[in-house]
């Protein structure tokens, strides 16, 4: 009931809910990304008793994953009192896969400044049941329940959440739970079908200014691509209290040769 176990101290093996979109026998990134952060968050809490708060997390994708083990290693680029540059490297078999920068930065009081000036989202009752397995193949795909109230081509309003746990036998925060699903992002609200076109991302940054809380992870989706083969995907992300983080995706968009 996880998408990753623990094989040892570094070593993490997929499960086969973590099976891609774009190809079965590879692994979905989305709970990669969950699982750096987790990562970061207990490489920091072993070090210090002084938390700081995630920020900033900037995914750098440089290639498929097959779903075998991974190793994670994490390093402090840029220690500080009040913030932190940390690295976090995914790789598979000695191979870099995924590099996550995340800065962490010291708590502060500053409620009387709080404001998200973001459209609100419906709640996940007022959207109707979506079925991302009609256009997605893949365990990862198959193991997400999505709201789903689309907008046009490239809009779209939704809810994720799933059953599962990132990461077997451990507690994660809500922050890597919800990053172990925002990659959703990409496939909510494509210009094409995955049948007429490839649209991988080759990377994610979150933008985060508050702590999120609960289940379902909410996006407000706006997919844009050029004329020469660069798209965006572009979300900002909620959760039952409203706005909490926004997250953007350099897409590499190319159609598929006509038949």
């Amino acid at each position: 009931m996880a998408y990753f176990l623990r094989t040892d101290d570094d070593r993490f093996m997929p499960t086969a809910h973590v099976g891609g979109a774009w190809n079965v026998t590879e692994q979905h990134v989305a709970p990669a990304i969950g699982l750096l952060v987790h990562a970061v968050e207990a490489d920091h809490a072993a070090r210090r008793t002084d938390l700081l708060q995630v920020a900033r997390l900037s995914y750098d994708i440089w290639g498929v994953i097959p779903m075998e083990a991974v190793d994670i290693e994490v390093i402090v680029l840029r220690p500080g009192r009040t913030i932190e540059l940390v690295e976090a490297r995914l790789s598979h078999g000695g191979r870099p896969a995924i590099i996550l920068r995340a800065w962490l930065t010291q708590a502060y009081d500053s409620s009387a400044l709080a404001a998200a000036n973001f459209p609100p989202l419906p709640s996940p009752e007022a959207m109707p049941a979506g079925d991302p397995s009609a256009l997605w193949d893949g365990g990862f795909i198959a193991s997400v329940q999505v709201r789903h109230e689309a907008e046009g081509q490239g809009r779209a309003r939704c809810w994720v959440r799933s059953p599962f746990a990132l990461l077997d036998g451990e507690t994660v925060s809500p922050i890597a739970r919800m990053m172990g699903l925002a990659d959703i992002a990409n496939g909510l609200a494509p210009l094409a079908s995955p049948r007429d076109a490839v649209f991988p991302n080759l990377d994610l940054t979150a933008h985060i200014f508050r702590q999120p809380a609960g289940d379902w992870l909410g996006f407000d989706v706006s997919v844009s691509a050029g004329e020469s083969g660069i798209g965006l995907t572009h979300s900002i992300l909620h959760d039952a209290v409203g706005p909490f983080a926004t997250v953007s995706q350099c897409l590499t968009v190319r159609p598929r040769p006509s038949a």
